[in-house]
């Protein structure tokens, strides 16, 4: 269990943080930088929850889960998952997880509207906020992608699949909240010129 009691430790005044397995790292080393960015995007889903909450409360459930499981997900990330004992079990993001939200996206999808062009982040205002957490959550992604071509760094396979199967689901759960896609807005090519 968890138990925050003192928010300060002043630790992180040199400008380091500590990972689960107690090593210090700068903080704009990129494991931290992507487990900040998966906070990040949990934030996000947050603010679109405001939106979805009583509206649409079948993907606000799914949106709830997702949030836990995003903590998991850093979790994941401040251990690094390089064999070494730890002397405890670490968490870790797990296929059944990743299932789960390609269920949900499942679900979603079966009543959309076919897409016949790409869509702009917009509609109704859970649409957007949803839009938005999507566009973090694939930079989150993007970092972790980018950890692994680090030299020495080692992450649990399954957390991208599990990152990236949230971006679609975000994706797709911005288009349910757009009227099931009838409300998309929808990118012309070259409108403007």
């Amino acid at each position: 269990m968890v138990k925050l009691n003192k928010i300060y430790t002043r630790t992180g005044d040199d400008g380091t943080t500590g990972l689960g397995t107690g090593e210090r790292r700068l903080k704009s080393d990129l494991r931290i930088d992507a487990y900040g960015t998966i906070d990040e995007a949990n934030a996000c889903i947050g603010m679109a929850r405001i939106h979805t909450a009583a509206t649409y409360p079948a993907i606000d459930a799914m949106l709830g889960r997702i949030q836990n499981d995003l903590f998991d997900l850093g979790a994941d990330l401040a251990v690094p998952d390089d064999g070494k004992p730890l002397g405890y079990e670490p968490l870790r993001i797990t296929a059944v997880q990743t299932d789960r939200v390609e269920k949900d996206i499942d679900l979603l999808n079966k009543d959309l509207q076919p897409l016949k062009s790409f869509v702009l982040n917009g509609g109704t205002p859970a649409a957007a906020a949803l839009h938005l957490a999507r566009t973090v959550a694939r930079r989150a992604e993007r970092i972790m992608v980018a950890l692994t071509q680090n030299p020495g760094e080692h992450l649990n396979r399954e957390a991208i699949r599990y990152i990236n199967r949230v971006s679609d689901f975000l994706f797709v759960a911005a288009r349910a909240v757009n009227d099931n896609g009838n409300a998309d807005v929808l990118w012309i090519p070259g409108k403007n010129r």
